[in-house]
């Protein structure tokens, strides 16, 4: 079970309280009477769907009933923050992937991602694969 940090109700609470309403930080299209029907079903219809970070709109549907944003990791589920609506993400994907370069993740072969990997560690997981 997820414990999610609501910022508004400032703490932890069970993601049953919690329900995912899409993709965050869309922008309407600035004249929906004059764009075309490919820019509004875009908007109405397509969203990303990246492996990795990923902000989300979510409601505290059984507490305070107020939308935020959470930044989550879509290959982990990991929930990396929560904001308020209005605010603007600290942890972007450009950011991450800074920050594993330097703290020595790399993607090893065939997909699979090693942390702190060292060479001879790959060469292991290259011969139990095999």
């Amino acid at each position: 079970m997820f414990h999610i940090y609501c910022p508004y109700c400032e703490e932890y609470r069970e993601e049953e309280e919690f329900h995912p309403r899409g993709q965050a930080h869309l922008q309407r299209p600035a004249d929906p009477e004059n764009c075309s029907d490919k820019e509004w079903g875009d908007y109405l219809f397509f969203r990303d769907n990246p492996r990795g970070i990923h902000h989300e709109l979510w409601v505290h549907s059984v507490g305070c009933r107020k939308f935020f944003n959470i930044t989550r990791h879509t290959a982990n589920y990991e929930i990396l923050e929560t904001y308020k609506m209005g605010e603007r993400p600290s942890i972007t994907a450009e950011t991450l992937a800074a920050d594993e370069r330097q703290s020595g993740v790399q993607a090893a072969s065939g997909g699979w991602q090693t942390v702190g990997a060292r060479p001879e560690d790959e060469a292991l997981n290259t011969e139990a694969r095999a």
